[in-house]
């Protein structure tokens, strides 16, 4: 599913026009990525939780040189699903 094929859904479901439908998407996503930017923890009850998870500094290495290499330490969102999301996963 594409952001596109949700605003056709939530235009459908609520029977407001795609404009409307893509602007409630847009402030959503917004504001989900304004909460993690701020490390702030996102719970969606029975959806899952969105959160900023640090990676520590490391040693790596060059694939094609072979030359070993400082990688930084950084930021990266985590997206953890709930309960009743894995279970309607996992359901037969």
């Amino acid at each position: 599913m594409t952001k596109s094929d949700l605003v056709e859904r939530i235009a459908e479901k609520l029977d407001i026009t795609k404009k409307e439908a893509e602007a409630v998407v847009g402030v959503v996503f917004g504001s989900i990525v304004e909460a993690i930017k701020r490390e702030e923890k996102v719970e969606l009850r029975g959806f899952g939780c969105f959160k900023v998870k640090t990676k520590r500094a490391r040693k790596g290495r060059n694939p094609r040189t072979g030359e070993e290499i400082d990688i930084p330490p950084k930021r990266v969102p985590y997206f953890k699903p709930g309960k009743d999301m894995k279970e309607a996963v996992n359901r037969k």
